[in-house]
């Protein structure tokens, strides 16, 4: 069944709509296609659309499962809610308990990294390979511009009043212009028209673990320790180098830390990579999906080996 909401999106978002509960909230997300299991999750101020291309041109082959964090996309926004790094991750785990998903190709952009490792970390052996873009799942340094919308008055009227926060990385997050149509704009801002709808977003940036005294701060920790254990896992990192929150020096923490990983950097992209380059990431994102074995790789190389690092060309 299609939302309701979706009519003015037309084909940009051509999915049925599914709702699950958790905790007395309706999570929405989208699941199409049948065969492996590929996960995808957003971040802030996203939701599903953001990965519509990649949905549409996996679906042939993979079941490819989209949730919107609640307080996002078409899930619930309760005004009285803790939109802690926690629940997102407890509201995953949720999810992929009732899908009964395994053997899953978790992807992650911005918050949707550490929400995704925060749940692999407790279940690895669910989890097959990753693909992340521009995001983190470690401590690292916050561009002013986004810790100015954590001041409490401030933050409130750039965040929620004014929906500064959302219109700004239209503006930002994306650095080929001719793909932020109006079209497209209306479609990562559709679900955030009015105060209420923002207190997700705005509670995903008083979340950022700047201090101790932030909630997410230990549970980054405990996610941080936990990630070596995904070092024999293949990963496929897709990096805008032209990204003002997760800079360069977060894809060298990734490489630090994964250095068998697949590297692919685009110079020209920025924060939503995926919007800047689809078209270039899903020929290397297909060859590295196909690849059924977690070990060898279609060459014969063994993933436990150096990654590579590729700097891909603009179109």
């Amino acid at each position: 069944m299609r939302d309701e909401r979706l009519h003015g999106l037309g084909e940009l978002y051509p999915f049925n709509s599914h709702y699950l509960d958790v905790g007395g909230v309706r999570m929405h997300y989208v699941d199409e296609g049948s065969g492996p299991a590929v996960v995808m999750l957003h971040g802030n101020p996203t939701w599903s659309f953001y990965y519509r291309d990649l949905i549409i041109a996996l679906r042939g082959q993979f079941r490819v499962i989209a949730p919107d964090h609640i307080g996002c996309g078409l899930s619930d926004k309760p005004q009285d809610y803790p939109y802690t790094l926690a629940v997102h991750i407890d509201n995953l785990g949720q999810l992929i308990s009732h899908l009964e998903l395994e053997n899953i190709t978790l992807v992650g952009h911005d918050w949707g990294g550490a929400i995704g490792f925060g749940w692999a970390v407790g279940q690895p052996k669910l989890v097959k390979r990753f693909v992340l873009f521009n995001t983190a799942a470690f401590f690292g340094r916050m561009p002013f511009r986004i810790r100015i919308c954590r001041w409490p008055i401030i933050g409130n009227i750039l965040v929620r009043r004014s929906n500064l926060f959302a219109r700004g990385a239209i503006r930002m997050a994306c650095r080929r212009r001719e793909r932020m149509t109006p079209a497209v704009a209306r479609g990562y801002l559709l679900p955030y028209r009015n105060y209420a709808d923002r207190v997700g977003v705005h509670r995903f940036v008083r979340d950022i673990p700047i201090s101790k005294s932030i909630p997410s701060h230990s549970i980054v920790e405990s996610i941080e320790a936990g990630l070596p254990q995904f070092r024999d896992r293949p990963m496929a990192i897709f990096w805008g180098d032209q990204d003002f929150c997760f800079n360069v020096a977060f894809l060298h923490g990734w490489i630090k830390r994964f250095p068998q990983a697949e590297v692919h950097r685009f110079p020209d992209a920025g924060h939503y990579v995926v919007e800047d380059a689809h078209e270039r990431i899903l020929p290397k994102l297909k060859t590295f999906l196909a690849d059924t074995s977690n070990i060898v790789r279609s060459d014969g190389s063994e993933y436990p080996s150096h990654g590579r690092t590729i700097l891909e060309t603009a179109t």
